[in-house]
């Protein structure tokens, strides 16, 4: 079998066998097949595109290059949830803890951000003393004690696909449904839990920019967990502005810490709602969504989710003082205010632009050399449909460096656009995409 004979197949837009795409794998992996020749296929795939089932059979040659985490000593049905990304996205701070106090276990192997905020393990590392490097005997030991851990992938896991990632990255092949479902699946099979939720989001802030492609994606990927025993689900969410009030690291701690309290923003509260709601069905702790929904907001109530907080950190080695008093978490020393030049109402705001305000601002990483700021951040003062008056505080911003910050109140304030109220009321969840195919709301 030759490479060359592989990449001309895929350019004239034939069906690459399953042979053929575990011999593109298994080559790559180990560095037999150069980058050179890895570029021409990605972009023939891109081109071309692959099918259904080209695409499994590309997700499960990544997942067999290399370790795959057995999770069968963890007690229960074990349940993952993963996000497409977006600005503002701490959610898995929040419905880590909700879910498992509903005694469901929530095993998660997350990494680090690239882009305009850290990743969840750098939110988590805004918190004194905390870990999150373990090992698979610790991981596995510390859900059956608090029925949630969340730590770093190991570096055994999908090989195939870090390589793959790094040479889409500089080679535009970045965005194909084929090659994002089945990079974003490999990982979560691999991590070895029972039944998948998919946060897949989409708008300005989103790497899908439009809905139907939201749905496509969506359905790629249901389709690759379930075809490998996985049940998966996805929700479609909107990304056209930020989630939440916050943009940043330790600022987005405390919205989460707030929300487990009881004080969240509507939007934020409402998609962690309709995420656990999912994951307690699929774990069999909820007979349906809205009996999963009434558990959520109890233990939210009663403060066992808070508790289940105070008890995740705790286990991972994390200065509990910093949950109970979020005033010694990573501090900005200088808070800018952005303040509304008409009335009107917020039309819209360009989760994209803030974005990339708060990565300017040091939240966030340009390279995987770059350093986090973890205090920097944004943190928005009002939401698309709120009635604003001139002189009105739309955002702040929080910033270390000065340097940092120069302009960055022009390019905000040009993201929030003020004018007649919408017609149409903003939608937050768009549909369901399941084994039964796809439910738009």
């Amino acid at each position: 079998m030759r490479m060359y004979d592989i990449i001309q197949k895929k350019r004239d837009g034939k069906e690459l066998s399953t042979e053929e795409i575990n011999f593109f794998i298994n080559g790559y992996s180990k560095g037999e097949i150069p980058d050179y020749q890895a570029s021409a296929l990605l972009m023939a795939i891109y081109l071309k595109k692959m099918n259904k089932r080209e695409t499994v059979d590309l997700t499960n040659a990544m997942v067999n290059s290399g370790e795959t985490v057995d999770l069968s000593l963890i007690e229960g049905i074990k349940v993952d949830k993963h996000s497409t990304g977006g600005v503002g996205d701490k959610v898995t701070l929040a419905l880590g803890p909700m879910v498992a106090a509903c005694g469901l276990p929530f095993a998660k192997m997350s990494g680090r951000g690239l882009g305009h905020t850290g990743g969840t393990l750098d939110k988590l590392e805004s918190i004194k003393g905390l870990r999150t490097e373990f090992s698979r005997e610790e991981f596995i030991s510390t859900v059956n004690k608090v029925k949630l851990c969340i730590c770093s992938q190991t570096a055994n896991i999908t090989p195939a696909d870090k390589k793959l990632y790094a040479l889409r990255d500089v080679t535009a092949t970045v965005d194909n449904i084929s090659l994002i479902a089945s990079s974003v699946m490999s990982k979560k099979i691999a991590a070895g839990s029972n039944a998948i939720v998919l946060d897949v989001k989409v708008g300005s802030g989103a790497f899908m920019k439009e809905l139907d492609d939201a749905f496509l994606l969506a359905e790629e990927m249901v389709g690759i967990g379930n075809s490998v025993g996985r049940e998966t689900v996805a929700i479609i969410s909107n990304m056209d502005e930020p989630l939440g009030y916050a943009v940043g690291n330790s600022i987005e701690v405390i919205e989460a810490i707030n929300t487990l309290q009881g004080n969240g923003p509507e939007d934020f509260v409402e998609l962690c709602l309709t995420l656990g709601s999912m994951l307690l069905v699929l774990g069999k702790k909820a007979e349906n969504m809205n009996y999963g929904r009434e558990m959520l907001v109890q233990v939210i109530d009663n403060g066992s989710a808070y508790n289940k907080l105070l008890e995740f950190v705790e286990a991972q080695g994390g200065d509990v003082n910093y949950i109970r008093n979020t005033e010694l978490l990573p501090k900005a020393s200088n808070k800018f205010e952005i303040l509304s030049d008409c009335d009107g109402y917020i039309k819209s705001i360009d989760a994209e632009e803030i974005g990339k305000c708060a990565l300017a601002l040091g939240a966030g990483r340009e390279t995987k050399e770059s350093n986090i700021d973890l205090a920097a951040g944004i943190i928005l003062n009002k939401k698309v449909d709120d009635k604003v008056n001139k002189g009105d505080v739309l955002a702040y911003l929080l910033y270390n460096d000065p340097d940092k910050a120069k302009g960055i109140d022009t390019k905000l304030k040009n993201a929030i656009k003020i004018g007649d109220k919408n017609k149409e009321k903003k939608k937050l969840i768009y549909g369901i995409v399941d084994s039964d195919g796809v439910k738009r709301m």
